[in-house]
């Protein structure tokens, strides 16, 4: 566990975690038998560690306090005869990869907002431990919201002023969406395309979709709106009908 010299830049910090990621792998695919066979319950506490040279070992965890990097979950030999093989791997494959992330952003605590963004990003790209253990694919992305933010498909205030999500997200299973229906949408303001980094919000009387931005709303000012209305229906809304002119005549009659 010991390293020459801390990693320090986001590319040295994913180069650590991609080979301690692959050590890992390597333990609970190609040489589970002997991964298996090392982890004995009646053996002391063990934990699986991945090394920066992309190798894997089973052992006991630093006697150092504090350790000099986080360590591994304690003690995965006990359970290994008393849960099925596969729901045992898939267990010690969700904790090595919230190992590696600890891992990860322990050394990168020194980081900036954008660099600890683009470390998680460049992470997020491979797949978990877990997916690899499970044979799980990574779901196609979807739009999301951003943190303290909401996009178009994500959530609208219905007019009981509650939260609801937009149907159109999420099939039966919860899975893939055709991202052509999203791009389409134009904004009602300025007529931009959609993009799901940016914030949008929706009018709950013409349903037509406005950046936040081209409105003057913001995520936090949407969050206590129970019911929204854009300029254009605020505006039809607010403004006294047109008078006939034979109610002007009879007005002025009068």
């Amino acid at each position: 566990m010991e390293m020459a010299s801390s990693p320090r830049t986001v590319e040295e910090i994913f180069k650590d975690f991609s080979s301690r990621r692959d050590g890992i792998v390597r333990a609970l695919t190609q040489d589970v038998d002997e991964f298996y066979a090392l982890c004995d319950p009646d053996k002391d506490n063990l934990c699986l560690y991945g090394h920066t040279n992309e190798s894997w070992e089973v052992t006991l965890p630093a006697e150092e306090v504090p350790p000099e990097l986080p360590e591994p979950a304690l003690g995965i030999n006990f359970a290994r005869d008393g849960m099925n093989r596969r729901d045992w791997l898939s267990l010690v494959a969700v904790h090595s990869d919230s190992w590696l992330l600890s891992v990860a952003f322990y050394l990168g605590a020194r980081l900036n907002r954008n660099e600890r963004k683009r470390l998680f990003s460049l992470i997020n790209e491979l797949p978990t431990v877990f997916e690899v253990v499970t044979d799980r694919k990574p779901i196609k992305d979807k739009p999301t919201v951003d943190s303290g933010s909401k996009s178009r498909g994500s959530t609208k205030r219905s007019s009981d002023g509650q939260v609801k999500s937009n149907p159109k997200l999420v099939d039966d299973q919860g899975y893939e969406e055709e991202e052509d229906e999203h791009s389409e949408t134009l904004c009602g303001s300025c007529g931009g395309n959609y993009n799901a980094d940016e914030f949008w919000i929706g009018c709950d009387i013409c349903e037509r979709w406005y950046h936040g931005k081209c409105v003057k709303i913001t995520p936090a000012k949407a969050e206590s709106i129970k019911q929204y209305k854009c300029p254009s229906c605020s505006i039809k809304r607010g403004s006294p009908k047109p008078k006939t002119a034979c109610e002007v005549d009879n007005t002025l009659l009068m």
